[in-house]
C-alpha cells in the first residue's frame, strides 16, 4: 500500500513537471498554492539557471584572455547595469499589469499591453546604442580603465551597448509571458538565446576554421547574435499564441494611454533598479582604485553569485505573477501566502549555497582564473557573502511581492536609503579612508544588503501592498 502511494506520488510529480516544462493552461488563481508555485517556478528557475550558466561560461572563456579582458567585461557591465535597471524596472510594471489583466480575465487588454511594451523597449534602447557606439572609450576611461582596455577592449562595449535593443526586447517580452503565466515560453526563449551564446563564444573569441579570432570582441558578438535570435523566437511565439496570451496584428498600433499607464507604474521600478544598479557603478569605481585584479576578482565572484542566485530569482519571479493575478482575482490572502511559501523555499536553498561558498570560495573562483591575486580577492567576497546569504531570500521574495502588486515605489525608497545614502559612503570610508582596502568594500556591501533584506520583509508584513491599484 505504501509502495503504491509512493508510485502515485512520483507519477503525479512527474506529470506536473512535464506540465511545467511544456506550459500549463492552469488558472493560477484557482489551483493549489503548491501546484501554482511549482508550475510557475520550475520554468522560471530553469530559465535563469541557463542565463547564469551563460554568464559563467562567458567569463570562463574571457578569463583566458587575461585580467584586463575580464576587467573590460566588468567595467562594461557597470553601464549595462544602468540599462538593465531601466529594462527591469519596465518589466516589473509590464508583469504586474499583464498579470492583473489576466487575473481579471481581460486578455484583450493584456495583449494590448504587450504590444505597447515592445514599443517602449525599442525607444528606450536608442540612447544607450548612441552612447556605446560613439563614446565607448570615454565611458571606460571614466571608470578608471587601464591602457589595454582603452586600446583593445573598447569594441566589446561598442557591441554590447550598440546592440542593446536585443537585451531590452528580450527582457520586456519575457516579462509579458511571465505575467500571463506562460513561464515555460520565457524559459524556452532563454534556452535558445543562451544556448547559442555558449556555442558561439569560444568560436568567435578564439577562432575556428575560416572564422577569425575576435578576442574579447567575439564574446560581445556572440551575445548579441544569440539574444537577437532569441528575440525573433519570442515574436514568433507571441503572435502564434501561448497558453495564456496572444497578440494579433490588429493590436499593432500605439496606444498612448496604455503606454502612459505602463510608464507611470514603472517609474518606481525603474527608480528602484537605477538606485541599486548605479550604486554598483560607484562600488566598481571604488574597487578600480585597487587595480584590474581587484575588478577581475569582483567580476568573477559576481558571476558565481549570479549563477547560484538565479534559482532564487526564478522562484521569486513566480511570486510577482501569483501576487498580480491573485490581486486581480480579488484574493489578497492567497497572494500573501505565495510570498511566505516561496520565501521559506528560497531560504533553505541559499543556506546550502552559503555552506558551499564558505568551504569552497577560492576553488570556485579558480575555475575562471589562474591569477593567484584574482582568486584571493574573488574568494574573499564569496566568503563574506556566505555569512548572510540566506537573508537575500526574503529580500527577493518580499520585493517581488511589492513589484507584482504594482507598488514599485516602496522598494525604490528602500533602495535609495540603503544603497545610496548608506552603502556608497560606507564602502568608500571602509575601503579608502580607513584603509581596509577591497575587504572593507565587501564587508560594507554585506552589511547594507543584509539590512535592506530585513527591512523590506518588515514592510511587507504591514500589508499595504495589497491595496495597490494598476
Amino acid at each position: 500500500m505504501e509502495s503504491n502511494q509512493s508510485s502515485i506520488s512520483a507519477s503525479s510529480l512527474w506529470r506536473e513537471l512535464k506540465d511545467a516544462l511544456a506550459g500549463s493552461e492552469a488558472d493560477y488563481t484557482e489551483v493549489s498554492m503548491r501546484k501554482a508555485i511549482f508550475l510557475l517556478s520550475v520554468p522560471m528557475v530553469l530559465e535563469l539557471v541557463l542565463e547564469s550558466v551563460f554568464a559563467v561560461v562567458d567569463i570562463y572563456f574571457v578569463g583566458k584572455l587575461g585580467a584586463s579582458a575580464v576587467a573590460t567585461v566588468g567595467l562594461t557591465e557597470t553601464y549595462l547595469f544602468l540599462l538593465y535597471s531601466i529594462a527591469m524596472g519596465l518589466t516589473f510594471s509590464v508583469t504586474a499589469i499583464v498579470a492583473r489583466r489576466v487575473g481579471e480575465k481581460e486578455k484583450e487588454k493584456a495583449s494590448t499591453t504587450a504590444v505597447q511594451a515592445i514599443f517602449i523597449a525599442i525607444f528606450s534602447s536608442i540612447p544607450f546604442a548612441i552612447a556605446g557606439i560613439f563614446f565607448s572609450k570615454e565611458l571606460l576611461a571614466l571608470m578608471g580603465a587601464d591602457e589595454w582596455v582603452l586600446t583593445e577592449g573598447y569594441p566589446y562595449m561598442q557591441w554590447m551597448l550598440g546592440g542593446n535593443v536585443v537585451i531590452t526586447l528580450l527582457f520586456m517580452i519575457n516579462a509579458v509571458f511571465r505575467g500571463a503565466g506562460d513561464a515555460a515560453i520565457a524559459m524556452k526563449v532563454l534556452w535558445i538565446a543562451n544556448g547559442l551564446n555558449i556555442i558561439l563564444d569560444p568560436i568567435l573569441i578564439f577562432g575556428w576554421g575560416p572564422i577569425p579570432a575576435f578576442g574579447i570582441t567575439g564574446a560581445a558578438i556572440a551575445t548579441t547574435l544569440g539574444r537577437g535570435i532569441g528575440v525573433l523566437f519570442q515574436l514568433y511565439l507571441l503572435f502564434n499564441g501561448g497558453k495564456h496570451i496572444r497578440v494579433l496584428y490588429s493590436h499593432l498600433k500605439i496606444e498612448w494611454k496604455t503606454i502612459g499607464g505602463i510608464l507611470k507604474t514603472s517609474l518606481g521600478g525603474i527608480g528602484q533598479m537605477i538606485v541599486a544598479m548605479t550604486s554598483w557603478i560607484f562600488i566598481m569605481r571604488i574597487l578600480a582604485e585597487f587595480g584590474s585584479q581587484t575588478v577581475a576578482g569582483a567580476t568573477i565572484a559576481l558571476r558565481v553569485m549570479m549563477f547560484t542566485m538565479m534559482p532564487s530569482w526564478g522562484m521569486s519571479n513566480a511570486v510577482a505573477t501569483l501576487v498580480g493575478q491573485n490581486l486581480g482575482a480579488g484574493k489578497p490572502d492567497r497572494a500573501e501566502q505565495s510570498v511566505w511559501f516561496t520565501g521559506y523555499c528560497n531560504m533553505g536553498y541559499l543556506i546550502l549555497v552559503s555552506v558551499v561558498y564558505f568551504l569552497m570560495a577560492e576553488t570556485l573562483v579558480s575555475l575562471f582564473s589562474s591569477d593567484p591575486e584574482v582568486i584571493k580577492i574573488g574568494g574573499k567576497w564569496l566568503t563574506i557573502v556566505s555569512y548572510s546569504y540566506f537573508v537575500y531570500a526574503w529580500w527577493m521574495s518580499a520585493s517581488q511581492a511589492f513589484n507584482g502588486s504594482g507598488d514599485t515605489m516602496t522598494p525604490t525608497k528602500i533602495n535609495l536609503v540603503f544603497f545610496w545614502i548608506i552603502q556608497i559612503p560606507l564602502a568608500y570610508t571602509m575601503g579608502k579612508v580607513l584603509n581596509f582596502g577591497y575587504e572593507g568594500v565587501f564587508w560594507s556591501m554585506m552589511a547594507t544588503e543584509t539590512s535592506v533584506g530585513l527591512f523590506t520583509l518588515l514592510l511587507f508584513t504591514k500589508g499595504k501592498w495589497k491595496e495597490t491599484r494598476v
